[in-house]
């Protein structure tokens, strides 16, 4: 199969054409502009190509429920040249091909579930940190979506007592991205993370707080494995510091062998920062199937 997969970003969009291994022949990157800017450099590029299939993850929100008259687009996102934009069947209409979409942490963990270190797992949850905070589910080989899709970045985080700082994000301040994405950090310390690596007050707080949201995905959803991405989590420190949390705070109340090696539990991710990429060859790839 040639398949095409666009990892649809708020700053970039990577383009890349591979096959259902999840081998990747060729990729590119174009800045992320207005869709009348940006598509027709994507579409041309695909066209060229000559993709049986395309996989979309997209940033969002989005509209995942193809029983929905507006299945397939970007809906009520800030950035608003985007905004209740139908990228599906803009991309179905010019390329004539199957598209498959969904949400680029839903294709990062669906990359990392067919190709990475989350094969055979039945319950696995992909988190990145980074300009925002987003997760991913997958369960028994499907993709978690509900009403919407998971909002799992936003869930609300008890503040520690010695910090005082009012929470970034607009909606609910105290959420896991208003006191832990970049934006977040930056604010509350004066600079961006990669200028505090040495600084181990930040990166304690950080992990406290990502961990109070794992511990609350262990219990609801009971994960088999949970991947960690995004350029927060490339400060590899933080990974020790945040499985020492959940343990603390769980507290001995579940008790698996998962539990009891960490460091195989909560992982960084697994394929060199292609997993959104090969992810969405694999959206493409079941999108092909489900056409023939």
């Amino acid at each position: 199969m040639r398949l095409g997969a666009l990892e649809a970003g708020g700053t970039k969009m990577v383009c890349a054409i591979g096959d259902e291994t999840g081998k990747i022949y060729e990729q590119i990157s174009i800045p992320t502009k207005t869709p009348e800017e940006t598509v027709p450099e994507m579409i041309e590029y695909f066209k060229k190509a000559g993709v049986e299939a395309l996989g979309i993850g997209c940033f969002g929100p989005i509209d995942p429920d193809k029983a929905s008259e507006t299945y397939g687009y970007i809906t009520s996102t800030p950035k608003l040249a985007w905004a209740n934009y139908n990228i599906v069947g803009t991309f179905e209409e010019a390329l004539g091909c199957p598209v498959g979409f969904d949400t680029d942490v839903n294709g990062s963990v669906l990359g990392e579930a067919t190709f990475g270190q989350a094969k055979g797992k039945k319950c696995v949850v992909y988190v990145t940190i980074g300009t925002g905070v987003g997760a991913g589910v997958i369960i028994e080989g499907r993709l978690l979506h509900g009403m919407l899709h998971p909002e799992a970045g936003h869930v609300m985080i008890q503040k520690r007592s010695d910090d005082h700082y009012q929470g970034k994000c607009p909606y609910h301040k105290n959420c896991l991205e208003g006191m832990t994405a970049g934006p977040a950090i930056e604010e509350r310390w004066g600079k961006k993370g990669i200028e505090l690596k040495d600084c181990e007050e930040v990166w304690d707080l950080e992990a406290y707080y990502i961990a109070q949201a794992l511990t609350g995905y262990i219990l609801t959803l009971s994960p088999d494995m949970i991947i960690l991405g995004g350029g927060v989590m490339h400060q590899l420190q933080l990974f020790p510091m945040i499985r020492n949390y959940v343990t603390e705070m769980l507290n001995g109340y579940i008790k698996t062998k998962e539990l009891q090696n960490m460091d195989q539990y909560i992982v960084p991710a697994s394929l060199k920062d292609d997993q959104g990429i090969m992810g969405c060859l694999e959206l493409a790839r079941r999108a092909l199937c489900e056409d023939v």
